[in-house]
């Protein structure tokens, strides 16, 4: 039999998973000039951390995680999100006893069992980020300012920021309240009708046609905020204006879990098909309390890694990879020569430079073929006659110039070349 990758996942491979790997480093960027820090936490957690704090009324905790007992019983769960991760290992460590807010950056995969489609995928990457323990909206509009960022240094110029307010405690109950209200007159399914009375804001979020159609006319969030979070946000507003973000505020927008207050956005782009959003985020003032930590307001994002690429993909910037693999091949004919070029190449990549070398006993003709796929513009060509002489044929593969060096100055000659 012949396996294949499970469904909804996909192998990244090259040269298209160097570029994965530049999207991955340029979303990154804006941040760790910020002064975040990177963390990196399992790819698995007590259940109960997800349960919590992405919500229980959730689809990724009803549906979509991927859960199983470990050999002691326990309830494990590959990790669906990065955030609830986040925020269990700063309390665990005590990272909010020193200074705030604590600034951090990861990058990793996530875990869904959702309808495998074009953009929606059972194992993807983020790069997200946090800000925890300061409730100020300067910090708010940094995180939005630095992934706008991210998507403009990859050249992206289709990129739209949505933005919205959720309300804090003081405001948010009222809004439910009428929302309830509102939604329990709807024509609406079993489970629909018992999220109503779970988490109603989720339902805002459904994306059905039949569902959507009888949300017209649903109160609006914006229109029942309190005075703090109304100031609030337009402090948020006025920041990234001042920074020159453009952004469309959405007042029906909800984010998919249950932890987000006040400050709430997303980036979506239009040429993804149904699979719009390549990123989002929120504030979560109540996400420590949730958790067993103390009052820690916070905020941040994650920012698909998979669908910025596709969205690059959309806007024509990723074009061919020409970029070569390694800028130096060895061929070596018989198996002395074969042994001497073996540490040859070993020496030349100790100076910092890319090599590669033929192997497998190829004659001159299939090594030299693997030089030109290696994208390598020099070859190193070492025969009986070459070893002999302690000398080595230096081809230049895009001229075709071929001079012939000793191998005592063989790096020395490559460094003024190819640095």
């Amino acid at each position: 039999m012949s396996f294949q990758a499970p469904k909804g996942t996909f192998d990244w491979l090259p040269p298209k998973s160097e570029q994965i790997l530049a999207v991955r480093a340029a979303l990154a960027q804006p941040v760790r000039q910020a002064g975040y820090g990177y963390i990196e936490t399992p790819s698995f957690e007590d259940t109960e951390l997800f349960a919590r704090g992405v919500g229980e009324s959730t689809d990724i905790v009803s549906k979509e995680m991927y859960t199983f007992p470990d050999k002691a019983g326990r309830s494990l769960t590959l990790r669906p999100e990065g955030t609830a991760s986040v925020v269990r290992a700063v309390l665990q460590h005590n990272l909010h006893t020193g200074q705030l807010p604590v600034k951090l950056w990861y990058s990793g995969s996530q875990y869904r069992y959702e309808r495998a489609q074009r953009g929606r995928y059972r194992h993807f990457w983020q790069v997200g980020a946090e800000a925890l323990g300061a409730e100020d909206p300067a910090l708010d509009a940094e995180l939005i300012v630095l992934a706008a960022r991210g998507f403009a240094d990859l050249g992206l110029t289709q990129v739209e920021l949505l933005l919205n307010s959720l309300g804090d405690k003081v405001c948010r109950p009222v809004y439910r309240a009428a929302l309830q209200d509102f939604l329990r007159g709807l024509d609406l399914d079993d489970d629909t009708r018992a999220r109503i009375e779970i988490n109603p804001l989720r339902v805002l979020d459904d994306n059905r046609p039949e569902v959507r159609a009888q949300l017209v006319g649903a109160p609006l969030v914006v229109d029942h905020l309190c005075a703090p979070c109304k100031a609030y946000h337009e402090e948020v507003r006025a920041l990234l204006t001042e920074a020159g973000v453009a952004f469309t505020d959405d007042p029906r927008l909800v984010r998919g879990l249950d932890y987000y207050t006040r400050t709430t956005f997303e980036f979506v782009h239009g040429g993804l098909g149904s699979q719009s959003a390549v990123g989002g985020g929120g504030r979560y003032d109540g996400l420590s309390e949730m958790l067993g930590g103390p009052a820690l307001p916070s905020v941040g994002w994650a920012v698909g890694v998979d669908r910025t690429f596709l969205a690059m993909e959309a806007e024509g910037l990723l074009g061919e990879t020409t970029e070569a693999r390694v800028q130096v091949y060895g061929v070596a004919l018989g198996d002395d020569a074969r042994r001497r070029m073996f540490l040859l190449v070993d020496e030349v990549r100790k100076a910092g430079i890319s090599a590669d070398m033929a192997f497998g006993g190829k004659g001159l003709k299939g090594a030299m073929k693997g030089a030109g796929r290696s994208g390598a513009r020099f070859a190193l060509i070492l025969g009986e006659r070459d070893l002999a002489a302690q000398a080595v044929q230096l081809k230049d593969l895009t001229t075709a110039e071929q001079t012939e060096v000793p191998l005592a100055q063989v790096v020395d000659v490559l460094k003024g070349k190819v640095q």
